[in-house]
Protein backbone atom coordinates (compact mmCIF):
# COMPACT_ATOMS: atom_id res chain seq x y z
CA UNK A 1 0.00 0.00 0.00
CA UNK A 2 1.60 3.42 -1.36
CA UNK A 3 1.09 6.10 2.01
CA UNK A 4 3.29 9.16 1.07
CA UNK A 5 5.15 10.86 3.86
CA UNK A 6 7.14 13.83 4.32
CA UNK A 7 10.53 12.12 3.99
CA UNK A 8 13.46 13.07 2.24
CA UNK A 9 14.32 11.86 -1.54
CA UNK A 10 17.72 10.75 0.05
CA UNK A 11 14.82 8.82 2.78
CA UNK A 12 13.18 7.13 0.29
CA UNK A 13 16.08 6.30 -1.85
CA UNK A 14 18.17 4.17 0.82
CA UNK A 15 14.61 2.95 2.58
CA UNK A 16 14.15 1.22 -1.20
CA UNK A 17 17.88 0.21 -1.32
CA UNK A 18 17.72 -1.29 2.19
CA UNK A 19 14.34 -3.17 0.87
CA UNK A 20 16.42 -4.45 -1.92
CA UNK A 21 19.21 -5.79 0.35
CA UNK A 22 16.48 -7.31 2.67
CA UNK A 23 14.73 -8.84 0.21
CA UNK A 24 17.71 -9.83 -2.36
CA UNK A 25 20.11 -11.03 0.20
CA UNK A 26 18.90 -11.18 3.94
CA UNK A 27 15.82 -12.86 3.47
CA UNK A 28 17.33 -16.25 1.43
CA UNK A 29 19.19 -16.32 4.82
CA UNK A 30 16.88 -16.19 7.09
CA UNK A 31 14.46 -18.68 5.27
CA UNK A 32 17.88 -21.32 5.59
CA UNK A 33 17.78 -20.53 9.67
CA UNK A 34 14.54 -20.60 10.85
CA UNK A 35 13.94 -23.25 13.33
CA UNK A 36 17.08 -24.08 13.76
CA UNK A 37 18.32 -21.58 16.73
CA UNK A 38 20.60 -18.38 16.77
CA UNK A 39 22.07 -17.80 13.67
CA UNK A 40 26.11 -18.30 13.58
CA UNK A 41 28.56 -15.14 13.54
CA UNK A 42 30.38 -16.41 10.39
CA UNK A 43 26.66 -16.07 9.28
CA UNK A 44 26.33 -12.13 10.26
CA UNK A 45 29.52 -11.53 8.94
CA UNK A 46 29.36 -12.62 5.77
CA UNK A 47 25.65 -10.83 5.91
CA UNK A 48 27.52 -7.22 7.32
CA UNK A 49 30.53 -7.83 3.76
CA UNK A 50 27.71 -7.79 1.69
CA UNK A 51 25.35 -4.68 3.23
CA UNK A 52 29.04 -2.59 2.86
CA UNK A 53 29.22 -3.97 -0.46
CA UNK A 54 25.69 -3.21 -1.06
CA UNK A 55 26.18 0.28 0.37
CA UNK A 56 23.50 -0.08 3.00
CA UNK A 57 25.87 -0.46 5.82
CA UNK A 58 25.66 1.86 9.55
CA UNK A 59 23.75 4.09 7.14
CA UNK A 60 23.28 6.33 11.02
CA UNK A 61 26.87 6.94 11.82
CA UNK A 62 29.67 9.05 10.39
CA UNK A 63 31.22 8.57 7.01
CA UNK A 64 34.85 8.48 8.79
CA UNK A 65 33.60 5.38 10.39
CA UNK A 66 32.37 4.09 7.81
CA UNK A 67 28.55 5.04 7.39
CA UNK A 68 26.35 7.00 5.04
CA UNK A 69 25.64 9.80 7.77
CA UNK A 70 22.08 10.08 7.30
CA UNK A 71 20.12 12.65 10.03
CA UNK A 72 17.41 10.85 12.32
CA UNK A 73 14.94 11.66 10.37
CA UNK A 74 16.10 10.01 7.25
CA UNK A 75 17.06 6.81 9.16
CA UNK A 76 13.33 6.29 9.97
CA UNK A 77 12.62 4.56 6.77
CA UNK A 78 15.71 2.58 7.00
CA UNK A 79 15.07 1.22 10.47
CA UNK A 80 11.36 -0.05 9.05
CA UNK A 81 13.02 -1.93 6.15
CA UNK A 82 15.68 -3.50 8.19
CA UNK A 83 13.16 -4.87 10.72
CA UNK A 84 11.50 -6.88 8.16
CA UNK A 85 14.05 -9.69 8.88
CA UNK A 86 15.19 -10.18 12.37
CA UNK A 87 18.43 -10.78 10.96
CA UNK A 88 17.89 -7.02 8.89
CA UNK A 89 19.15 -4.99 11.58
CA UNK A 90 22.05 -6.86 12.71
CA UNK A 91 23.24 -7.12 8.96
CA UNK A 92 23.14 -3.79 7.84
CA UNK A 93 24.50 -2.79 11.68
CA UNK A 94 21.25 -0.75 13.11
CA UNK A 95 20.41 -3.68 15.22
CA UNK A 96 20.05 -3.10 18.96
CA UNK A 97 22.03 -2.80 21.86
CA UNK A 98 24.83 -1.42 19.47
CA UNK A 99 22.55 1.25 17.43
CA UNK A 100 21.72 3.01 20.88
CA UNK A 101 25.05 2.80 21.88
CA UNK A 102 26.94 3.90 19.11
CA UNK A 103 24.88 6.93 19.11
CA UNK A 104 25.59 7.62 22.58
CA UNK A 105 29.84 7.34 21.73
CA UNK A 106 29.07 9.54 19.08
CA UNK A 107 27.62 12.16 21.12
CA UNK A 108 29.53 12.23 24.28
CA UNK A 109 32.32 10.12 23.63
CA UNK A 110 35.86 11.85 23.65
CA UNK A 111 38.32 11.08 20.38
CA UNK A 112 39.95 8.92 22.54
CA UNK A 113 36.86 7.00 23.39
CA UNK A 114 35.53 7.15 19.85
CA UNK A 115 39.13 5.49 18.63
CA UNK A 116 38.79 3.09 21.00
CA UNK A 117 35.59 1.92 20.95
CA UNK A 118 33.04 3.46 18.42
CA UNK A 119 35.16 2.78 15.45
CA UNK A 120 35.08 -1.30 16.48
CA UNK A 121 31.63 -1.43 17.24
CA UNK A 122 30.75 0.14 13.67
CA UNK A 123 33.12 -2.27 12.12
CA UNK A 124 31.16 -5.15 13.53
CA UNK A 125 34.55 -5.82 15.49
CA UNK A 126 33.41 -5.13 18.68
CA UNK A 127 29.71 -5.74 20.80
CA UNK A 128 28.60 -3.73 23.46
CA UNK A 129 26.09 -3.98 26.24
CA UNK A 130 24.33 -0.71 28.57
CA UNK A 131 24.30 -1.61 31.86
CA UNK A 132 21.32 0.14 33.63
CA UNK A 133 18.54 -1.86 34.66
CA UNK A 134 18.67 -3.34 38.41
CA UNK A 135 16.91 -6.17 40.16
CA UNK A 136 14.88 -5.06 43.25
CA UNK A 137 14.94 -3.28 45.53
CA UNK A 138 16.99 -1.48 42.57
CA UNK A 139 15.93 0.44 39.62
CA UNK A 140 13.68 -1.53 37.73
CA UNK A 141 10.86 0.84 36.09
CA UNK A 142 11.55 3.20 38.94
CA UNK A 143 15.34 4.62 37.68
CA UNK A 144 15.26 7.22 40.62
CA UNK A 145 15.83 3.75 43.12
CA UNK A 146 19.38 3.22 41.34
CA UNK A 147 22.04 1.86 43.72
CA UNK A 148 24.52 0.75 42.11
CA UNK A 149 27.87 3.61 42.98
CA UNK A 150 30.91 4.76 41.48
CA UNK A 151 33.26 6.26 43.61
CA UNK A 152 36.92 8.08 43.19
CA UNK A 153 39.54 7.00 44.83
CA UNK A 154 42.57 8.71 43.81
CA UNK A 155 42.46 9.04 39.55
CA UNK A 156 40.19 6.07 39.48
CA UNK A 157 36.38 5.15 39.85
CA UNK A 158 35.39 2.22 41.70
CA UNK A 159 32.41 0.57 40.80
CA UNK A 160 29.46 -1.36 42.89
CA UNK A 161 26.78 -3.14 42.24
CA UNK A 162 23.86 -4.98 40.53
CA UNK A 163 22.40 -4.85 37.25
CA UNK A 164 20.07 -7.08 35.08
CA UNK A 165 18.50 -7.03 31.65
CA UNK A 166 21.94 -5.60 30.13
CA UNK A 167 20.94 -6.77 26.54
CA UNK A 168 23.92 -8.79 25.01
CA UNK A 169 26.12 -8.33 28.17
CA UNK A 170 27.56 -11.83 27.86
CA UNK A 171 29.24 -11.13 24.57
CA UNK A 172 29.83 -7.78 25.22
CA UNK A 173 33.57 -6.27 24.63
CA UNK A 174 32.34 -3.29 26.89
CA UNK A 175 29.48 -1.74 28.95
CA UNK A 176 28.01 1.72 29.14
CA UNK A 177 27.11 1.74 33.20
CA UNK A 178 25.39 3.48 34.48
CA UNK A 179 26.29 4.75 38.68
CA UNK A 180 25.25 7.06 41.30
CA UNK A 181 28.47 9.17 41.40
CA UNK A 182 26.75 11.80 44.30
CA UNK A 183 25.78 9.83 46.80
CA UNK A 184 23.94 13.02 48.31
CA UNK A 185 21.74 14.29 45.41
CA UNK A 186 19.13 13.43 43.70
CA UNK A 187 19.90 9.78 41.22
CA UNK A 188 18.23 12.01 38.44
CA UNK A 189 21.88 14.68 39.35
CA UNK A 190 23.78 12.25 40.40
CA UNK A 191 24.39 9.54 38.05
CA UNK A 192 27.18 9.37 35.46
CA UNK A 193 27.72 6.76 32.43
CA UNK A 194 30.81 4.68 32.78
CA UNK A 195 32.77 2.85 29.62
CA UNK A 196 34.03 -0.43 31.25
CA UNK A 197 35.82 -2.99 29.25
CA UNK A 198 34.01 -6.26 30.06
CA UNK A 199 37.19 -8.19 30.69
CA UNK A 200 37.47 -5.33 34.05
CA UNK A 201 38.34 -7.18 37.24
CA UNK A 202 35.27 -7.51 39.22
CA UNK A 203 32.85 -8.04 36.16
CA UNK A 204 30.83 -10.96 36.91
CA UNK A 205 28.24 -11.80 34.41
CA UNK A 206 25.99 -14.23 36.50
CA UNK A 207 24.09 -15.19 33.56
CA UNK A 208 21.63 -15.06 30.67
CA UNK A 209 18.43 -14.53 31.58
CA UNK A 210 16.09 -16.75 30.02
CA UNK A 211 13.55 -14.88 28.22
CA UNK A 212 10.63 -15.03 25.58
CA UNK A 213 12.17 -14.43 21.69
CA UNK A 214 15.36 -13.75 20.53
CA UNK A 215 15.65 -17.52 18.33
CA UNK A 216 17.07 -15.82 15.51
CA UNK A 217 19.49 -13.33 16.45
CA UNK A 218 20.21 -15.18 19.73
CA UNK A 219 21.07 -11.88 21.46
CA UNK A 220 20.54 -12.57 25.29
CA UNK A 221 19.67 -9.98 28.65
CA UNK A 222 22.86 -10.58 31.45
CA UNK A 223 22.80 -10.45 34.90
CA UNK A 224 25.71 -8.76 35.99
CA UNK A 225 27.89 -8.00 39.40
CA UNK A 226 30.23 -5.39 39.80
CA UNK A 227 32.68 -6.16 42.51
CA UNK A 228 35.16 -3.33 42.94
CA UNK A 229 35.52 -2.77 39.86
CA UNK A 230 38.30 -0.49 38.93
CA UNK A 231 38.33 1.98 36.29
CA UNK A 232 40.39 5.24 35.26
CA UNK A 233 38.75 9.00 35.30
CA UNK A 234 38.88 8.58 31.36
CA UNK A 235 36.16 5.71 31.48
CA UNK A 236 33.55 8.73 32.15
CA UNK A 237 31.23 9.17 29.31
CA UNK A 238 30.18 12.35 28.95
CA UNK A 239 29.90 15.01 31.90
CA UNK A 240 29.71 14.18 35.74
CA UNK A 241 26.85 13.79 37.68
CA UNK A 242 24.75 14.19 33.49
CA UNK A 243 24.25 10.14 33.19
CA UNK A 244 20.39 10.61 33.35
CA UNK A 245 20.29 13.12 30.92
CA UNK A 246 22.89 10.98 28.03
CA UNK A 247 20.71 8.70 28.97
CA UNK A 248 17.49 10.14 27.71
CA UNK A 249 19.09 11.45 25.03
CA UNK A 250 19.70 7.83 24.26
CA UNK A 251 16.62 6.85 24.72
CA UNK A 252 14.26 9.12 23.28
CA UNK A 253 15.37 8.67 19.63
CA UNK A 254 16.23 4.73 20.54
CA UNK A 255 12.43 4.30 21.43
CA UNK A 256 10.86 5.32 18.23
CA UNK A 257 13.64 3.24 15.87
CA UNK A 258 12.57 0.79 17.75
CA UNK A 259 9.12 1.37 16.92
CA UNK A 260 10.40 1.77 13.27
CA UNK A 261 11.93 -2.06 13.39
CA UNK A 262 8.70 -3.66 14.77
CA UNK A 263 6.69 -1.77 12.36
CA UNK A 264 8.65 -3.30 9.69
CA UNK A 265 8.14 -6.76 11.65
CA UNK A 266 4.61 -6.55 11.48
CA UNK A 267 4.30 -5.50 7.83
CA UNK A 268 6.44 -8.51 6.94
CA UNK A 269 4.15 -10.40 8.70
CA UNK A 270 1.24 -9.08 7.07
CA UNK A 271 2.65 -9.48 3.86
CA UNK A 272 3.13 -13.12 4.90
CA UNK A 273 -0.60 -13.15 5.79
CA UNK A 274 -2.02 -12.02 2.86
CA UNK A 275 -0.35 -14.35 0.52
CA UNK A 276 -1.22 -17.23 2.12
CA UNK A 277 -4.60 -16.01 2.42
CA UNK A 278 -4.71 -15.19 -1.19
CA UNK A 279 -3.54 -18.98 -2.17
CA UNK A 280 -5.27 -20.67 0.71
CA UNK A 281 -8.92 -22.10 -0.25
CA UNK A 282 -11.54 -22.87 2.10
CA UNK A 283 -15.04 -23.04 2.51
CA UNK A 284 -16.08 -22.33 -1.08
CA UNK A 285 -13.07 -19.52 -1.92
CA UNK A 286 -10.14 -17.71 -1.06
CA UNK A 287 -9.85 -17.19 2.32
CA UNK A 288 -9.09 -13.58 1.36
CA UNK A 289 -12.59 -12.97 0.03
CA UNK A 290 -13.96 -13.65 3.79
CA UNK A 291 -15.14 -10.80 5.12
CA UNK A 292 -13.69 -11.12 8.75
CA UNK A 293 -10.08 -11.93 7.02
CA UNK A 294 -10.13 -8.64 4.88
CA UNK A 295 -11.49 -6.55 7.66
CA UNK A 296 -8.71 -7.87 10.31
CA UNK A 297 -6.43 -6.49 7.26
CA UNK A 298 -7.48 -3.18 6.86
CA UNK A 299 -7.18 -2.32 10.47
CA UNK A 300 -3.56 -4.12 10.48
CA UNK A 301 -2.76 -1.01 7.52
CA UNK A 302 -4.94 1.35 9.56
CA UNK A 303 -2.49 0.61 12.57
CA UNK A 304 0.66 0.53 10.56
CA UNK A 305 -0.39 4.01 8.72
CA UNK A 306 -0.95 5.80 12.08
CA UNK A 307 2.39 4.00 13.96
CA UNK A 308 4.53 5.67 10.95
CA UNK A 309 2.59 9.50 11.08
CA UNK A 310 3.06 8.84 15.31
CA UNK A 311 6.78 8.00 14.87
CA UNK A 312 7.57 10.87 12.57
CA UNK A 313 5.68 13.57 14.03
CA UNK A 314 7.79 12.74 17.46
CA UNK A 315 11.11 12.68 15.54
CA UNK A 316 10.73 15.84 13.68
CA UNK A 317 10.20 17.85 17.41
CA UNK A 318 13.37 15.78 17.84
CA UNK A 319 15.01 17.25 15.78
CA UNK A 320 14.03 20.60 16.18
CA UNK A 321 16.13 20.51 19.57
CA UNK A 322 12.71 19.53 21.55
CA UNK A 323 12.68 16.71 23.91
CA UNK A 324 9.38 15.36 22.62
CA UNK A 325 8.90 13.39 25.92
CA UNK A 326 4.83 12.91 25.18
CA UNK A 327 4.91 12.14 21.79
CA UNK A 328 7.57 9.74 21.77
CA UNK A 329 5.77 7.94 24.74
CA UNK A 330 2.36 8.18 22.87
CA UNK A 331 4.18 6.59 20.03
CA UNK A 332 6.47 3.73 21.87
CA UNK A 333 2.86 2.52 23.74
CA UNK A 334 0.77 2.76 20.68
CA UNK A 335 3.45 0.80 18.17
CA UNK A 336 4.17 -1.78 20.96
CA UNK A 337 0.28 -2.72 20.92
CA UNK A 338 -0.47 -1.95 17.24
CA UNK A 339 2.66 -4.43 16.28
CA UNK A 340 1.82 -6.98 18.56
CA UNK A 341 -1.90 -7.06 17.46
CA UNK A 342 -0.66 -6.98 14.01
CA UNK A 343 1.37 -10.28 14.13
CA UNK A 344 -1.12 -11.86 16.37
CA UNK A 345 -3.76 -11.65 13.88
CA UNK A 346 -1.19 -12.64 11.03
CA UNK A 347 -0.94 -15.75 12.89
CA UNK A 348 -4.03 -16.42 13.56
CA UNK A 349 -4.88 -16.05 9.29
CA UNK A 350 -1.83 -18.68 9.12
CA UNK A 351 -3.53 -21.11 11.23
CA UNK A 352 -1.14 -23.91 11.87
CA UNK A 353 1.13 -22.61 9.43
CA UNK A 354 1.39 -19.41 11.46
CA UNK A 355 2.58 -21.69 14.41
CA UNK A 356 5.06 -23.11 12.52
CA UNK A 357 8.58 -22.23 11.95
CA UNK A 358 8.31 -22.94 8.44
CA UNK A 359 6.83 -19.05 8.17
CA UNK A 360 8.64 -16.01 10.19
CA UNK A 361 5.54 -15.17 12.02
CA UNK A 362 6.00 -17.74 15.04
CA UNK A 363 9.64 -15.89 15.35
CA UNK A 364 8.01 -12.47 15.09
CA UNK A 365 5.06 -13.39 18.01
CA UNK A 366 7.99 -14.86 19.96
CA UNK A 367 9.91 -11.30 19.69
CA UNK A 368 6.96 -8.88 19.55
CA UNK A 369 5.60 -9.38 23.26
CA UNK A 370 8.56 -8.41 24.78
CA UNK A 371 8.65 -4.47 23.28
CA UNK A 372 5.97 -3.53 25.42
CA UNK A 373 7.93 -3.67 28.48
CA UNK A 374 11.70 -2.86 26.89
CA UNK A 375 12.30 0.51 26.43
CA UNK A 376 9.92 1.71 29.73
CA UNK A 377 6.49 -0.28 30.48
CA UNK A 378 3.16 0.57 28.77
CA UNK A 379 2.11 1.61 32.35
CA UNK A 380 5.03 3.65 32.97
CA UNK A 381 4.33 5.48 29.71
CA UNK A 382 0.93 5.93 29.95
CA UNK A 383 1.92 7.83 33.87
CA UNK A 384 3.76 10.00 31.84
CA UNK A 385 1.04 11.14 29.19
CA UNK A 386 -1.49 10.92 32.10
CA UNK A 387 0.51 13.68 33.87
CA UNK A 388 0.60 15.80 30.85
CA UNK A 389 -2.60 15.47 30.32
CA UNK A 390 -4.06 16.65 34.15
CA UNK A 391 -1.21 19.21 33.47
CA UNK A 392 -0.03 17.99 37.04
CA UNK A 393 2.00 20.79 38.86
CA UNK A 394 5.24 18.99 39.18
CA UNK A 395 6.23 17.19 36.08
CA UNK A 396 9.78 16.02 36.83
CA UNK A 397 11.44 17.21 33.97
CA UNK A 398 13.74 13.81 33.96
CA UNK A 399 11.42 11.47 34.14
CA UNK A 400 12.42 8.34 32.90
CA UNK A 401 11.09 5.15 32.08
CA UNK A 402 13.47 2.47 32.79
CA UNK A 403 13.94 -1.08 30.28
CA UNK A 404 15.39 -4.04 29.89
CA UNK A 405 18.18 -2.47 28.03
CA UNK A 406 18.18 -2.91 24.26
Amino acid sequence: MDLRYDDSERAKEFAEKTREFIDEVVLPVERDVLGEGPVSEAVVDELREEAQEYGVYAPHLPEEYGGHDLSYRDMLPVFEEAGRSLLGATAVRVDAPDEGNMHTLEMFGTEEQKEEWLRPLVQGEARSGFSMTEPSPGAGSDPKMIQTTAEKDGDEWVIDGHKWWTTQGTEADVLIVMARTDQDAHPYSGCSLFLVPADTEGVNVVRDIPHTGGGVTGVGHAEIEYDNVRVPESALLGELNEGFTHAQQRLGPARLTHCMRYSGMAERALDVAKAYVTEREAFDGPLSEKQSVRFNVAEAEMKLHAIRTMVRHAARQIEAGEEARIPVSMAKVFAANATQEIIDDALQMCGGSGISKDLPIADFYESVRQFRIVDGADEVHKRVIARAAFDDPEIDPEELTNLPTF
